[in-house]
């Protein structure tokens, strides 16, 4: 399997996906943490890929997306961006709203 493939399956495969420097657990990056903290504090299931684990899917991602940087948020298989754009979008109740119009249960409010 191309490295292209394992991440489509991926963000096909899973309702939320979020491709980081770390793990959930374990962010190592401070964006990659601020994503996990705002998908915590939403109680939305996703999966964290940690790119470090390799430099062919830590490209690949790049590629797959057009986007430079990681972390990356998938939301049923679309991209919605990264780290600022997720901060941005949460703030403003936006992604509470892609999650509820993906048909994804959330929590919280925005803090503005």
């Amino acid at each position: 399997m191309s490295i292209n493939q394992f991440i489509d399956n991926e963000v096909k495969g899973n309702d939320v996906v979020l491709f980081m420097k770390g793990t959930p657990q374990f962010p190592q990056c401070g964006f990659s943490g601020q994503v996990v903290q705002i998908l915590d504090y939403l109680q939305v299931p996703y999966k964290g890929i940690n790119v470090l684990e390799s430099g062919e899917l830590r490209e690949g991602i790049k590629q797959y997306s057009q986007w430079p940087t990681i972390p990356q948020l998938y939301v049923k298989g679309e991209f919605v961006g990264g780290c600022d754009i997720v901060r941005e979008m949460f703030q403003a109740g936006e992604l509470q709203s892609l999650m509820l119009e993906k048909g994804l249960a959330v929590q919280g409010k925005a803090i503005a």
